[in-house]
């Protein structure tokens, strides 16, 4: 029988990018706005002890994506829409993904596709590089 690859580059994202992303924004929230865990768990859609991972690096990490150029001015927005009142959840998703596509087309995510399927080869994917 054949294995069809049915793991898809948005169950990677929402494992390892998604988490990442809000590991960082959380960070910027509470070391440089000075929010409470709580305040940032609400913000969020977390819980307080997920915003507690994330400050203690033990949840969040497996990706360092504040250290990805292209991706540092969209956090950013991300934070400011957050700061400044309720933004629009379509202009927070677009943020989201924007950073997901910036991440996979980089190459950074075929590692945990790999992982997440070992019959994925990535010299033999170029699936997220194309898109």
């Amino acid at each position: 029988m054949v294995k069809n690859h049915l793991i898809l580059p948005c169950e990677i994202a929402a494992k390892s990018i998604i988490p990442a992303m809000k590991a960082s924004i959380a960070i910027q929230l509470i070391e440089s706005y000075n929010m409470k865990q709580k305040d940032v768990a609400e913000l969020l859609s977390i819980s307080q002890s997920a915003v507690s991972k994330y400050m203690t690096r033990t949840r969040g990490y497996i990706l360092k994506i504040d250290e990805i150029e292209e991706a540092k001015p969209i956090l950013t927005e991300i934070i400011v829409m957050l700061t400044n009142g309720k933004p629009k959840r379509t202009e927070t998703l677009e943020k989201f993904c924007q950073t997901c596509i910036i991440t996979r087309k980089k190459g950074l995510m075929c590692q945990f596709c790999e992982k997440a399927d070992p019959t994925i080869k990535m010299e033999k994917c170029n699936f997220c590089l194309i898109r």
